[in-house]
């Protein structure tokens, strides 16, 4: 019980920060009429923008983070 009382009296900046270590979000893109695909920090920071989504998730294990899609 321990940790949902730790969930309980998170502020802001902690929620904020949640998975910022571990995650990162791969979602698809339309940039100036080409479909591609964005990473993204746990923070919603667009950290790159890829042409594959395979490529994404391959750069987002290169870097030790967990990839997410989002649809």
């Amino acid at each position: 019980m321990q940790i949902a009382e730790t969930l309980r009296h998170m502020t802001t900046n902690d929620l904020a920060m949640l998975g910022m270590q571990d995650i990162a979000y791969v979602k698809p893109v339309v940039v100036d009429g080409t479909a591609g695909y964005a990473i993204h920090a746990a923070d919603g920071t667009q950290i790159a923008l890829t042409g594959n989504r395979d490529i994404a998730f391959a750069v987002v294990r290169q870097n030790e983070l967990e990839p997410v899609s989002v649809h």
